[in-house]
């Protein structure tokens, strides 16, 4: 279940952000993503909270990216890590051609 949830939000043409509310580092990440212009759609935030299977979601985390803390952001398919490395790839000007590169601005 935790799996198909996960794997059912990320997809090629999209940024997937998957949060924690009140997460400083989750709050960073959008802050940094949401300075972009997206396209329609194409900037998916899902907060994991309340969801019912959060262990489970935050292991296969774990298993499909190395780690299981949030924010767990995926540029299309990748995952480029969380709220830090979001920052770095902003800083370094590598942010905008990973957008860019799959169609989200």
């Amino acid at each position: 279940m935790a799996q198909d949830y996960v794997d059912s939000k990320i997809k090629p043409d999209k940024v997937v952000l998957f949060i924690k509310g009140t997460c400083p580092f989750c709050i960073s990440a959008q802050d940094v993503l949401k300075s972009y212009d997206f396209k329609q759609d194409c900037l998916q935030i899902y907060d994991i909270t309340g969801h019912s299977d959060m262990k489970n979601v935050q292991d296969y985390f774990q298993k499909k990216t190395g780690a299981r803390t949030v924010p767990r952001v995926f540029i299309g398919t990748e995952c480029v890590g969380g709220g830090s490395d979001v920052q770095q790839l902003e800083k370094e000007g590598l942010l905008k051609g990973k957008l860019s590169a799959i169609g989200a601005i």
